[in-house]
């Protein structure tokens, strides 16, 4: 077992070397109360359809005292944006948000400035390191070079069906709010340094699930890899 953990480490150290494809990390900060994030929800649904493209919503819960609590927001998900926040100079978390691949943001009721940004991505240098699952519960993650700061390995879960909400109270009292891709779990692996490792996943805390692992420097920083598990 051991040996074959290793040879594994080792394939992919060779392997990191070289351009790596990885997807573009699309993250919609949104919330079943904000009024204006229903077009922005369906736009990225639209987003999540596109090659090359994981878009990904994370409902954030600070606009839950307007009278209806989010289903699906989580504090950890707040405070992933707030990261960005301070990485990305802002102001204040706001929703709809879109961030791409940790390095830049936009309104996502700004279309065509959301589309701009993730086709300059999609086109530019994908530089990642290599990054294969292992079964159900480990990931390795290849050699590559490190950020300034540090990086971070991330497990995200989410849930690929479009979810529909009826909304009982607050400024969306009345509307069925429609969601794609909804992230249902976010933890930290643990850091990366630039050599092979291996990282234990825990089990799904829900069937159905999708998973994936991110690569990223350190506090809302720019995202270096991307992997999903083809189950």
């Amino acid at each position: 077992m051991r040996k074959a953990a290793l040879l594994s480490l080792i394939l992919i150290a060779a392997a990191g070397s070289a351009m790596a494809k990885t997807p573009v990390l699309v993250e919609l900060y949104t919330a079943q109360g904000c009024a204006s994030c229903v077009d922005a929800n369906a736009h990225v649904g639209k987003l999540a359809e596109r090659p090359g493209v994981l878009a990904l919503t994370f409902p954030v819960d600070y606009w839950d005292y307007l009278g209806w609590t989010d289903t699906f927001a989580k504090p950890e998900f707040t405070e992933r944006q707030k990261a960005y926040v301070t990485r990305l100079k802002l102001r204040e978390p706001y929703t709809p948000q879109v961030v791409v691949d940790g390095r830049h943001e936009a309104p996502g009721l700004k279309t065509a400035e959301v589309d701009r940004l993730v086709r300059t991505a999609v086109s530019g240098p994908r530089n990642a390191p290599d990054m294969k699952f292992i079964g159900p519960r480990r990931v390795d993650v290849g050699s590559g070079r490190v950020p300034a700061g540090g990086a971070d390995v991330w497990l995200i879960r989410y849930d690929p069906r479009e979810v529909e909400t009826p909304v009982k109270a607050g400024d969306n009292r009345g509307e069925t709010v429609v969601q794609k891709n909804v992230v249902r779990e976010l933890r930290r692996l643990g850091a990366w340094r630039g050599r092979p490792q291996a990282y234990r996943l825990a089990e799904a805390g829900d069937e159905g699930l999708k998973t994936v692992v991110v690569v990223q420097a350190a506090k809302g920083g720019r995202v270096l890899g991307v992997a999903q598990r083809g189950d």
